[in-house]
């Protein structure tokens, strides 16, 4: 998009001088409310929520069962088959209906809906992706108006696409059968949430409905449509911005254009400006002297400056619209080194090693998120240390408040473009679809300092793997004639669409697909590439060994993961007594990786002992999701500056199953949230078995060397101290360092299976890290008997709970048997003579001895 640009003096003087009158015209009218909807030829209806869902609006009228508990999902697949009609009706002022421009505004439409209003067809929607905006001047009346929805079955027009394919195209996690589709994957052809239709982690609901809001906009003379602060150069000492308007005008009309940094009060441009009828690219060129700049979390403060754009025709403010945004630079970094080629992220010229998780979205009915959901997943990666969430290009771009929350705490955002495991058409109509989504999507996404990265697709250069031989068998399967067709789609959207759009729309970088091993189509990505990203799925798919984290390490890990059940509260929300097996029907309907319960169970196998009962074996798998991951992130840290980033799959859930999660669907922390909390800390100590030697690392991401004080200890598992030793060292900054070398050969009845090596760091006097490490796989260790006691401390600032044992104790999980009980730690190992101190975040119960129960690893 072209901007008329003029270099704006800023006026520096005081905001609180100025005194325009207030003549904005502009009315937002929501639309929310008075909704219902029917069943086209069918009996089901009923008051609906906007906005909402079918599914959701059956399920609040007593029409449908919850669609999460036992094996309902299956019961409930002919609702995406059937078409279904949402009216409501409005009362208009003659004032209103007397100004310039009145326009319907769908934030979002889910998917095929045809939009009535007083019974004229306005609006053919055909993208749950896009907002669409209809001017609706001529079709508006005074008092009483119909807005009427007519939604068509996406699996219905998904058939017709389908059936009119001269091929199929690959989706290997369109759920079909499911769906009672046979193998047809209607997905790919609709615009759509790829995981309605099912995932790996997920169930099969493909909805239809009102899924963001309808509101009327309306104003007289000129409307500001959107403003973006683009970033040219920022740093330390100077920002150099300019500020992007779109204006639309009514009519021709002269006015003047402000810029109020209402951070530090003061109007930073101006400029007198002739407008034309239509839209209208206004920019306004500032500076801001010593900004105060956004930081990811634990390298310094998220700053936000408050913005504020006014149009004044007469001295009098007829349009203004505000914004927040963070000051930073931002860059991937890919350079050639003589290992390969870099991928990294460089924040205000720091080099920042990412540290997070990939996220999916939050429900499978979308419209139940709420803010408090958003602010606890946002929250929950903060707490566990995290700098970035990458949103995966299964789901949607997220509501606005999802990145004002990371925008608020220093998390940074790889955005994916909504396209994941799956070839799409190319047809002109298509491409003309995708092109309008991502500029939607872009312009509204784009002042977000959180972002900092724009991401083709998920898995799609690898999986058809254009060049060469490899990739998941995709291309195998179609004539070369029909190969060069579909492949001309691909490029066209990921190297051409795509990257426009974000060339055009934004200051930041485009990469075409995750993992790729370079920017070029034929860069494919591998294990053992040494540029790009990667996502490493030989643990768990390939059955790998949890060790072989530190033999595939790439430049940038935006993927990899193990599998636990949620715990035995939140499995009881979906099954009953009779489906406590982890192969009962129930169990498995809620397991979507179809290797899943029994690959956690064989991985059990190789470093636990396998418990027989099923609450303990849910426990177990938890603890074992724990050890493969921590594993991971410390070999990927351990691997600074080679790698630069360790995004684990997944922090949530869309529903309760077993999965990959950190977090289940109701944001309780698993066993691996604790762990990867400690193993993401600023400053970590990791240690490696290496036969009978033991190599230390420490690493930081802070910016500043410091100086430290490394106690190690080996003990037996009563306390008993075998070796100790106390040296000075050095935390280098923003890498890792490997101190030294503890041989065992050394410790005298030293073994393997009767101790533990216990590291701290110290800081002048202050502990700041801490490490136990296993000699061995913890079904060799010959674990004793433990007397564990706990106490119960009130104070007031709220109650703690001491934990003390006379012998090791691993992974101790501390519960309510009522539930409810939220600690600030959980699933540790305790020390033998140590007492822990662990406050209560929350509880449903006042806390009692008597409720609190324990779980640990029992030999």
């Amino acid at each position: 998009m072209k901007y008329e640009y003029v270099l704006a003096v800023s006026c520096l003087f005081l905001f609180i001088g100025c005194h325009q009158q207030n003549l904005e015209s502009l009315s937002v009218i929501s639309l929310n409310e008075g909704w219902s909807y029917k069943e086209v030829g069918g009996n089901h209806y009923g008051a609906a929520t906007v906005p909402g869902t079918i599914h959701t609006d059956l399920l609040n009228n007593g029409q449908i069962e919850d669609p999460f508990e036992g094996t309902n999902e299956k019961d409930l697949q002919w609702i995406d088959k059937k078409d279904w009609v949402y009216e409501t009706s409005f009362v208009l002022s003659k004032e209103t209906c007397d100004k310039d421009r009145l326009e319907l505004h769908f934030n979002g439409l889910d998917t095929y809906a045809d939009v009535y209003l007083n019974d004229h067809l306005i609006l053919e929607a055909f993208n749950m992706h896009r907002e669409w905006t209809v001017d609706v001047k001529s079709f508006i009346k005074e008092g009483d108006n119909k807005l009427k929805i007519y939604f068509h079955s996406p699996i219905k027009r998904g058939l017709e696409l389908y059936d009119a394919s001269p091929y199929a195209y690959p989706a290997n996690n369109d759920q079909s059968e499911n769906g009672g589709l046979k193998n047809k994957k209607v997905s790919v052809f609709t615009r759509k949430a790829g995981y309605h239709y099912g995932w790996d982690w997920g169930p099969r609901f493909v909805t239809s409905g009102i899924w963001r809001s309808v509101e009327l906009r309306c104003w007289n003379d000129l409307n500001i449509q959107s403003v973006y602060i683009k970033q040219p150069s920022v740093s330390a000492e100077k920002a150099k911005l300019v500020a992007c308007l779109d204006i639309n005008s009514e009519k021709k009309i002269n006015g003047e254009i402000k810029i109020f940094n209402h951070s530090d009060h003061v109007e930073v441009a101006n400029m007198t400006v002739q407008m034309k009828k239509g839209i209208n690219n206004i920019s306004l060129a500032f500076e801001i002297i010593n900004p105060k700049l956004w930081w990811p979390n634990h390298l310094g403060a998220p700053n936000i400056y408050n913005f504020e754009a006014q149009v004044l025709v007469d001295g009098s403010i007829v349009s203004k619209k505000s914004l927040s945004i963070g000051l930073r630079s931002v860059k991937l970094v890919r350079e050639a080194d003589k290992d390969g080629e870099s991928f990294l992220f460089e924040i205000n010229g720091v080099r920042v090693f990412a540290k997070g998780a990939n996220y999916i979205p939050n429900d499978s009915f979308l419209p139940r998120v709420t803010k408090a959901d958003y602010e606890k997943v946002v929250a929950d990666a903060v707490d566990a240390n995290m700098n970035m969430l990458r949103v995966w290009g299964g789901g949607v771009y997220e509501d606005d408040y999802f990145y004002e929350l990371c925008d608020r705490k220093g998390i940074m955002v790889w955005q994916d473009f909504m396209f994941a495991c799956s070839m799409y058409p190319g047809n002109d109509e298509m491409l003309e679809n995708i092109e309008k989504e991502a500029i939607d999507n872009v312009t509204r996404l784009r002042n977000h300092p959180s972002i900092v990265l724009w991401c083709g697709n998920n898995e799609i250069n690898t999986a058809w793997h254009q060049y060469g031989e490899g990739g998941w068998g995709w291309k195998e399967r179609y004539s070369k004639e029909q190969q060069k067709e579909i492949y001309k789609a691909y490029t066209d959207i990921f190297h051409k669409i795509l990257p426009k759009v974000v060339a055009d729309l934004t200051d930041l970088d485009y990469w075409p697909s995750s993992p790729q091993a370079g920017y070029e189509p034929n860069r494919h990505a591998s294990d053992v590439t040494t540029s790009g990203d990667m996502h490493y799925w030989g643990v768990w798919h390939a059955l790998h060994r949890f060790e072989d984290f530190d033999k595939y390490k790439s430049r940038f890990m935006s993927e990899y993961g193990f599998q636990s059940f949620p715990d035995f509260e939140t499995v009881k929300t979906y099954t009953t007594p009779n489906d406590y097996d982890i192969e009962s029907d129930v169990m498995t309907a809620h397991q979507r990786s179809g290797i899943g319960n029994l690959r956690i169970k064989e991985y059990m196998g190789w470093y636990y002992n396998i418990p027989k009962d099923f609450e303990q074996f849910l426990y177990m798998s938890q603890v074992l999701q724990a050890r493969g991951i921590c594993m991971a992130i410390e070999a990927h840290r351990r691997a600074m500056p080679y790698c630069m980033g360790s995004l684990y799959w997944q922090i949530n859930d869309c529903w309760p199953v077993a999965s990959w999660s950190s977090t289940d669907y109701y944001h309780k922390w698993k066993a691996v949230h604790y762990a990867v909390r400690d193993a993401f800390k600023p400053i970590m100590i990791s240690t490696v078995n290496k036969g009978n030697n033991v190599d230390v690392f420490v690493v930081s991401d802070l910016l500043k060397d410091k100086n430290a004080q490394l106690k190690m200890q080996v003990i037996d598992f009563s306390g008993e101290v075998l070796f100790q030793k106390t040296d000075d060292i050095t935390i280098n900054k923003n890498t890792s360092t490997k101190l030294e070398v503890l041989k065992t050969s050394n410790i005298s009845h030293f073994k393997k299976s009767e101790n533990i090596l216990v590291l701290s760091l110290f800081e002048n006097g202050k502990k700041i890290s801490t490490k136990i490490h296993y000699f061995d796989v913890p079904k060799n260790l010959k674990l004793p008997k433990t007397d564990i006691s706990i106490d119960i401390e009130e104070t007031k600032e709220g109650t703690y709970l001491n934990v003390s044992s006379n012998a090791l104790v691993q992974n101790l999980y501390l519960y309510d048997k009522r539930s409810g009980l939220v600690l600030q730690d959980n699933y540790f190992d305790l020390l033998p003579g140590e007492t822990k101190r662990i406050k209560v975040l929350s509880s449903t119960y006042s806390v009692n001895l008597d409720s609190v129960n324990y779980r640990y690893i029992r030999c």
